[in-house]
């Protein structure tokens, strides 16, 4: 019985799916904020305690150092909780919390990386586990700006 509680909690621990570890992520608002007087891209991290999928992502991606020196230098990072109900204010004077956000955006499962521009306009989406490769070619489609020209399929089709 003993044994079973150990891995129990060891299993808790890998579930527990906080924004990873040492990256600058920071609130819906004030990322806005910052992606404004930046003139930067803004990068989504929609997550919720429990999720695998997010602990995953978390260990086997957002653990290499190249992709988070990547992010760091290319993307305001925000992470946001999909069942949070931390309230943040957005630029139009809204009120609302994170899991409203997330349902605002479409948001039904985690994770859910959402790529925006400075006005917190999404670019594209992407669901699911992602492998730092993904996410290299997800970088690329957004800061040579082939977003404007086709569809996320399309980019990744002619690699």
């Amino acid at each position: 019985m003993r044994y079973l509680i150990l891995i129990a909690l060891l299993f808790a621990d890998i579930a527990f799916a906080d924004p990873p570890d040492n990256y600058p992520f920071l609130s819906f608002d004030s990322g806005l904020q910052q992606a404004q007087q930046e003139k930067k891209h803004i990068f989504v991290y929609f997550g919720r305690y429990g999720c695998g999928f997010c602990a995953k992502t978390n260990i086997e991606s957002f653990s290499d150092p190249e992709l988070k020196k990547r992010y760091v230098k290319n993307y305001i990072l925000v992470y946001a909780d999909a069942e949070s109900g931390n309230r943040l204010t957005l630029p139009s004077g809204e009120r609302l919390t994170e899991a409203e956000l997330g349902a605002q955006l479409n948001v039904f499962a985690t994770p859910v990386f959402l790529y925006l521009d400075m006005n917190g306009e999404v670019l594209f989406r992407a669901p699911g586990f992602k492998t730092v490769e993904e996410f290299v070619e997800f970088d690329r489609y957004i800061q040579e700006g082939h977003y404007k020209t086709k569809s996320i399929n399309e980019f990744l089709s002619k690699r």
